[in-house]
């Protein structure tokens, strides 16, 4: 196992970050150690901007946001999956009728019609606009609190190139259909000259089974959703419980 792997992907929400949204120093030692042996580190996250609040920018070598609608490897963006303005914006405005919170995020910038941070606290960055002028690409559409009917009102809106995934609290997410975590990784590996073999995984969520089937091992934590932990190859503690580091330590470092 040791020699094997060549990268780590991680989660971030549930899986790297405990439910205080920090990472323990624990699993910061166990990943300076993985850099120290020459381990490519990367997060893919459904977040876009906001992760970069909760991450220590020199723990990684690279990262996916918004589901792997973008890549960026050691400061490169290297790859990029949006939906145009012209296409999300028939949906924004059929969640808007419907009376659904929904945004558009792009850039850095939250494009709403609801007070994003009355939800998340730490998402500061919004801005309430009109969607029928609404002229933005999207890196990810969002909206909460969904009811089942709600779900299928919004898929029978996507555009055509989109697909919709449910978080496990309920965040619907939509983004373009070539932007999935396991496609923003594997251009991450390609990028460093890493086989998809030599892919290491964590996860726990349902946006989180393409990137734990694609890898080479998939860890699943054990505080993941059932439908989760069908997939992965093993598992390991929760995100509260040091559950990567332990998992790395046991099987990487100190085996």
């Amino acid at each position: 196992m040791k020699n094997k792997i060549k990268m780590i992907v991680t989660d971030l929400d549930g899986t790297l970050l405990r439910t205080d949204k920090t990472i323990s120093n624990r699993t910061k030692a166990a990943f300076a150690l993985c850099k120290e042996k020459g381990i490519k580190l990367a997060y893919a996250t459904g977040r876009c901007s906001s992760a970069q609040s909760l991450v220590p920018p020199e723990l990684f070598h690279g990262y996916a946001t918004a589901n792997g609608a973008l890549a960026v490897a050691d400061g490169n963006l290297i790859y990029k999956r949006l939906i145009s303005c012209w296409d999300a914006r028939p949906l924004l405005l059929a969640c808007d009728k419907r009376g659904l919170d929904v945004s558009s995020q792009y850039d850095g910038m939250n494009y709403s019609n609801f007070v994003v941070s009355d939800v998340w606290p730490e998402v500061t960055n919004f801005a309430i606009v009109d969607f029928s002028i609404h002229d933005k690409d999207a890196e990810k559409i969002f909206s909460h609190s969904l009811s089942d009917e709600d779900k299928i009102f919004i898929e029978s809106h996507l555009p055509r190139y989109s697909y919709m995934v449910m978080a496990v609290d309920g965040l619907a997410m939509i983004t373009h259909k070539e932007a999935t975590k396991s496609q923003a990784v594997a251009a991450l590996a390609q990028y460093w000259g890493i086989a998809q073999s030599e892919i290491l995984a964590f996860g726990d969520d349902l946006n989180d089974i393409d990137l734990l089937e694609y890898a080479g091992v998939g860890v699943v934590m054990d505080n993941a959703m059932d439908a989760v932990k069908r997939v992965g190859d093993c598992m390991c503690p929760s995100n509260d419980e040091d559950g990567i580091a332990k998992w790395i330590e046991g099987n990487l470092l100190f085996e």
